[in-house]
């Protein structure tokens, strides 16, 4: 490249620095919004028209970028106002199965009453309630566990909501408290994994003696 095409391009370069950027739709504009959980704003959109539902090229809606952020109020302004919480975007993630992972309780809580489907599943092919007992959110599978949601949903993996708890959890306070949990509404402490390895030997296995002592007590072999 010579003197002469090298300071061309620097000029191009240059002018295409000035140039404005385009401005974002009123859907992206709501979607950004969301994830900074400003609400005024929302509020401004939606009343100026903006389809509360809009998706933006990941298949998102606003109130599932409220919930990736953790925006309980953007969240619940954006329900308030008719968004489907069941919408999923291109890796099945909705605003109530992500809540469900996350341990957004109040989100979880919002969705519940806005008509979520509680045994809508994710990539994995789980309900929201068993990575809630993979990650320990023992808020979130209190709630869960009250919703009509299926206590005995297999995922892709074979497990589940009890065998994710103890395969994947640490046998700690929350996870013990999680099998509490699922015992009591009616989880089947029986149902083993697709080799047929039951929740008990899993427990045992893994050294979590108080999870092995409560399926004991309530059954398990």
């Amino acid at each position: 490249m010579n003197l002469l095409q090298h300071s061309l391009l620097r000029c191009l370069y240059a002018a295409a620095l000035l140039l404005p950027l385009p401005a974002l739709s009123s859907t992206e504009a709501l979607l950004a919004a969301a994830e900074r959980g400003d609400t005024a704003t929302i509020r401004k959109l939606l009343d100026a028209g903006t389809p509360v539902n809009g998706r933006d090229e990941r298949g998102r809606n606003a109130v599932l970028a409220a919930t990736q952020e953790g925006r309980t109020e953007a969240a619940r302004l954006l329900i308030e106002r008719g968004a489907d919480v069941n919408a999923k975007d291109t890796i099945h993630d909705s605003a109530f199965l992500l809540a469900g992972a996350r341990g957004h309780t109040e989100i979880v809580r919002l969705a519940l009453a806005a008509g979520a489907d509680v045994n809508s599943t994710n990539r994995y092919g789980g309900t929201a309630l068993i990575p809630a007992c993979h990650y320990g959110h023992v808020d979130t599978v209190r709630l869960l566990v009250k919703s009509g949601i299926n206590l005995n949903h297999v995922n892709n993996l074979g497990w589940t909501a009890l065998l994710e708890a103890i395969i994947l959890g640490s046998g700690g306070p929350a996870h013990v408290e999680i099998v509490r949990l699922l015992i009591e509404a009616g989880a089947n402490v029986n149902l083993g994994d697709r080799d047929g390895v039951r929740p008990l030997a899993h427990a045992v296995q893994r050294g979590q003696d108080a999870i092995a002592r409560m399926l004991m007590r309530a059954g398990a072999r």
